[in-house]
């Protein structure tokens, strides 16, 4: 007896991008799981092999380590649990000692967006950029219920979405903000057109 094979008519998996991650449009959001915001590293097999002369220990959290235009490391997600107040006074200090703008990135990790613009950070067109002329803090902003007295100096939030850019002078000054919701759908956007935006506000003397 011969059987009919039906194919399935059902495959259609409906993925809009949507109008990025805007403040209206977070409620019941589900967050995305752990493995897909970072790509699990390969291991190398274990080889025995003779050791590397010694180095002179370094302690890269400590500011002594780090010569004073040493790029400071660019944020890994949005950590909930930092003060957002202080990091950015922190980073203030930082650009005023290295002649950099700071670039305050309010965002979280639910957010696709957020995500991917943190990926278009590491890009080869964007990170040369950022370690030049930036020092990057990330605010995490939770479901628009969290640091929303640290943003609002610096950026509407309910009408930018996240991800929102601030630029700041190492006095505190703002340069710019997206509060247009320029890059609320930063899956959509370039890594050319983010360095485009980070060549624009780099510092004014071009340092």
């Amino acid at each position: 007896m011969r059987r009919k094979r039906f194919g399935l008519a059902a495959a259609i998996c409906a993925v809009a991008l949507g109008a990025g991650c805007a403040a209206e449009k977070t409620t019941g959001a589900a967050p995305p799981s752990a493995a897909a915001k970072k790509p699990a590293a390969s291991t190398p097999p274990a080889r025995h092999t003779t050791p590397a002369p010694k180095s002179s220990p370094s302690h890269a959290g400590s500011p002594e380590a780090a010569s004073p235009a040493a790029a400071p490391p660019l944020p890994d997600g949005y950590d909930s649990s930092r003060n957002a107040k202080a990091d950015i006074k922190a980073a203030l200090t930082t650009a005023a000692k290295q002649h950099r703008e700071v670039l305050v990135d309010f965002g979280a990790d639910w957010c696709p967006d957020c995500m991917v613009l943190g990926r278009l950070f590491r890009s080869p067109q964007a990170e040369p950029v950022l370690r030049k002329d930036y020092v990057v803090v990330a605010v995490d902003v939770g479901r628009f219920d969290r640091n929303l007295d640290v943003a609002r100096p610096y950026v509407n939030l309910m009408t930018s979405g996240i991800p929102a850019l601030v630029v700041l002078k190492s006095d505190g000054e703002v340069r710019t903000a997206t509060s247009d919701g320029s890059f609320a759908n930063a899956r959509t956007m370039s890594p050319q057109r983010v360095k485009e935006f980070l060549t624009r506000w780099a510092p004014e003397d071009g340092r």
